[in-house]
């Protein structure tokens, strides 16, 4: 397992993810339960609490990992979702709304007339565009997952 984790994760790297979240994330994608907690996180990945920690914050955020209180315990375990893609590219949704709703403005103030008017239209098309595909591909993912694993 420490060679998948090791591989994917520096994979998750190459792309772009920083190292010690990407080393969580695999350690967890490769748990058979999918969930494990700080210490257990730790020694598989031989880390401190305050790496595992900080790792699995970035984790949350992206919305890639969950935090769960163990039943009758302070302990928290952290579960990779089971549709943690999914959830990680529709979570770029808002950042893309945001972005459009930037550029609309851009092009406003500038004027679609203006070369830089016309390069904010150009990038604000592009950007409405990712956004129609990702929602579409989601879509079909969805109903493709449904088929192929029976999950919704």
């Amino acid at each position: 397992m420490s060679k998948f984790v090791e591989g994917f994760a520096a994979q998750l790297v190459e792309a772009g993810m920083q190292r010690m979240p990407a080393r969580v994330f695999a350690a967890l994608l490769a748990s058979d339960s999918g969930s494990l907690t700080s210490a257990e996180l730790g020694e598989r990945l031989q880390v401190s609490p305050a790496a595992v920690s900080g790792a699995v914050r970035y984790l949350s955020q992206q919305r890639m990992v969950a935090r769960e209180r163990e039943p009758g315990s302070r302990r928290e375990r952290y579960r990779v979702h089971s549709n943690q893609w999914y959830e990680a590219l529709t979570s770029r949704e808002a950042i893309l709304k945001r972005w459009e709703s930037a550029l609309r403005e851009g092009v406003a103030s500038l004027g679609a007339g203006t070369p830089a008017g016309r390069r904010m239209a150009e990038t604000l098309a592009f950007f409405e565009f990712v956004d129609g595909e990702i929602a579409a591909m989601m879509e079909r993912w969805r109903v493709h997952r449904e088929e192929r694993f029976g999950l919704d």
